[in-house]
């Protein structure tokens, strides 16, 4: 089975963004799945299987760090490196998302560069 990356933001437009990014950065997935908040990723992770997972902080209902938190107890999906991206450049934000797992982080507005950067040594 090939490579395959889930998304999490509130926003369609920013998943389809994300994804189109991930393609122009050459980065090989399969299948590039989508989820509108922290809750929607984790029932979507209990049926199916991914490599990398993108997910937004601000987001409502689950936020990513609410995600985080929450992965990080169920043993199937706890070693799932996890990339924040963000339009929060504060230090204690990013901190805090480190602090319970965040393999990285992109800010935004990025570019393919960026997301290669931080993701291509991760996959």
């Amino acid at each position: 089975m090939g490579k395959r990356v889930l998304v999490i933001d509130d926003s369609s437009t920013m998943r389809k963004i994300v994804s189109r990014s991930l393609r122009q950065a050459g980065l090989e997935f399969d299948e590039i799945l989508e989820a509108g908040d922290g809750q929607e990723a984790l029932n979507l992770l209990a049926k199916e299987k991914v490599d990398l997972i993108l997910s937004d902080i601000n987001m409502p209902n689950m936020d990513g760090i609410e995600f985080l938190r929450q992965k990080k107890e169920i043993a199937a999906i706890k070693d799932i490196p996890v990339v924040m991206i963000t339009t929060e450049g504060g230090a204690d934000i990013i901190g805090e998302a480190k602090s319970l797992g965040a393999a990285g982080n992109v800010k935004k507005p990025f570019t393919p560069d960026m997301i290669n950067e931080v993701i291509g040594a991760l996959i």
